[in-house]
């Protein structure tokens, strides 16, 4: 038998959350069950990720939970733009698979993304060669 809890707009079922599609509000802030926020990293030399980061030793390293690296992009004119509204230009876009952790040093810029740049970062194809 599921057990089902009733918060506000929210239910949860079995330990899982759900929400309602239109309580989403497209700017608000992506945290994970850790209460890690969902973000793009720009590093010195390992290029660009987006995922949920926790912070280590000082502050130029981290660890990238369900991390993308976003090779290249297009329609958006900017990283600022891209963790904002996400990509217009989906399928023009290179980001690999997500990998579960990917631990970075020389963190160089932290962009926390919106809901809608998350969900439009999610819709880019898996690029592989």
């Amino acid at each position: 038998m599921s057990e089902v809890i009733r918060i506000n707009d929210e239910l949860v079922i079995n330990g899982i959350k759900y929400v309602r599609k239109d309580s989403i509000v497209n700017n608000e802030i992506i945290k994970n069950n850790d209460g890690l926020n969902y973000v793009i990293v720009r590093t010195q030399s390992a290029g660009v990720f987006a995922g949920y980061l926790k912070r280590e030793k000082g502050e130029k390293e981290g660890i990238i939970y369900n991390a993308r690296r976003l090779w290249m992009w297009e329609g958006a004119a900017s990283l600022s733009q891209l963790a904002h509204e996400g990509t217009s230009k989906p399928n023009k876009c290179k980001f690999p698979c997500e990998v579960s952790e990917i631990i970075v040093t020389e963190i160089i810029e932290i962009l926390r993304v919106s809901n809608k740049a998350k969900l439009s970062i999610e819709s880019v194809p898996i690029w592989k060669e």
